[in-house]
């Protein structure tokens, strides 16, 4: 028996029984027997097939990188509406993909409470999410004006996202806590794993049949590819240990370093969706074909899915994490501002397009370990990933109307961004290097103070 124990039990008045010492075994054998009875973590069969289940989700109906759906598409489906007479001329033709994207990013701080009142029914939630996103496809075949495919591909989507994808993301964390950055870089690797694809089947798809026989072959192969897969979508905890973890943990936001990635994450996403959305039109600008432009996306995508999994898994403790934001951000902004601004070929674009997606797309691989590093209590993952998410859709939903407000009219050949891209690729820049100056200006401070 410990001090503190005797201590106690001495302090008990004289009438009340010692107390009982079974329960606390009883629990603690529970406690035992359940984890026993679990999945290994980190490891297992079980854990690398919802692993591969969410991979495959998040690759044909998010793209975390991009805007909507199937990734690294809507540049090309932009630059295609833009050209038919019911669309043409419509600045905001943008709004489109990011109320979509905005929805799932924004509304994450608000589901994962959700999640975790009902965490028995998490199951039933991605039954009812999942058809959803696929009748928002469905029903924006049929849309001719854009306020139709807003409500279909735009807020539909994102709806049935929003309701599917958290708890998808829940089960993740419940088998991935050691090698979770790995695990995460995995995820957000794997819209570009299908973007090395998916550009040119939805170019061709595109000016074969048009963009209405197109959404809806694209529904079809959603339903055969990720159908399957629903079964394999299960937790590691049992419901009712689910359900007694309790109230999300908001604990994160009393710690400044909290703010500091959030400033940080909201000025990189501010910037970081352009060149996704204008590289295929910025390729037609200067005279290359929609194919050489479908071409840089997928070697976007590349670059995009190499760069994530050697953030995501450099971020397991292996590498400092301030390190790996500002190494992602300073690289990915000097890239747009020297390497984007000055492209007047394929080849400077195919740099671009390489440097771009390793580099800026790793930053969202470090998440996870960016909600570490603010909390340490574990069932603050999930919540913490949320309020990174809303700080994305900030910036993710008023990339619409800054493009709209950006972008300027006419082409000239040989201009810095053919200057109809030049406020773009200026801004996207200046986000990127500012993202960097408020992580680097806090470390050099924390370092400072250390010294002192």
């Amino acid at each position: 028996m410990s001090s503190l124990e005797l201590q106690n039990r001495i302090a008990l008045p004289p009438t009340e029984p010692p107390p009982r010492q079974s329960n606390d075994r009883e629990n603690l054998h529970d406690v035992v027997i359940i984890e026993q009875n679990l999945a290994p973590a980190d490891r297992g069969a079980a854990a690398w097939r919802l692993l591969g289940a969410a991979f495959v989700f998040e690759a044909l109906l998010w793209g975390r990188n991009l805007y909507f759906g199937f990734p690294l598409s809507f540049g090309v489906f932009q630059n295609y509406y833009s050209h038919l007479p019911q669309f043409a001329n419509n600045r905001f033709i943008p709004v489109v993909g990011t109320i979509a994207s905005g929805i799932s990013y924004l509304g994450a701080p608000f589901i994962i409470p959700v999640i975790k009142r009902y965490s028995k029914h998490q199951r039933h939630m991605i039954l009812v999410g999942w058809p959803l996103c696929l009748l928002g496809l469905l029903a924006g075949s049929f849309a001719t004006t854009l306020p139709t495919l807003i409500f279909t591909q735009g807020i539909m989507y994102g709806i049935g996202f929003l309701i599917f994808y958290y708890n998808i993301l829940s089960f993740v964390n419940e088998f991935w806590i050691m090698r979770r950055g790995m695990a995460y870089g995995i995820l957000c690797a794997s819209s570009g794993v299908s973007g090395i694809v998916m550009p040119f089947a939805i170019e061709a798809l595109l000016a074969r049949y048009g963009y209405q026989t197109t959404l809806r072959i694209i529904t079809v192969g959603l339903v055969v590819l990720t159908g399957p897969l629903i079964p394999l979508l299960k937790g590691r905890l049992p419901p009712s240990e689910r359900a007694a973890a309790g109230k999300t943990n908001w604990n994160a936001l009393r710690n400044p370093l909290f703010w500091v990635y959030c400033t940080s994450n909201i000025a990189q996403g501010l910037g970081y969706f352009f060149p996704s959305l204008y590289l295929p039109s910025y390729a037609t600008a200067i005279g290359l074909t929609p194919t050489q432009g479908a071409l840089v996306l997928a070697l976007l995508s590349i670059s995009q899915v190499l760069g994530q999994f050697t953030f995501g898994y450099l971020s397991d403790h292996r590498v400092p994490l301030n390190l790996l934001i500002l190494t992602s951000t300073l690289v990915s902004g000097l890239a747009t501002l020297a390497l984007w601004g000055l492209a007047k070929s394929l080849a400077a674009l195919v740099v671009f397009a390489l440097v771009y997606g390793f580099f800026g797309a790793g930053y969202v691989a470090t998440w996870a370990r960016m909600g570490s590093a603010v909390s340490e209590e574990p069932t603050a993952a999930l919540a913490t990933f949320s309020l990174f998410c809303f700080g994305k859709g900030v910036g993710n939903v008023a990339a619409g109307p800054l493009s709209a407000a950006l972008i300027r009219k006419g082409v000239v050949l040989g201009s810095y961004g053919a200057v109809r891209y030049k406020s773009v690729i200026v801004f996207t820049g200046s986000c990127m290097l500012g993202s960097a100056v408020s992580v680097g200006a806090w470390w050099v401070r924390l370092k400072w103070s250390r010294r002192l």
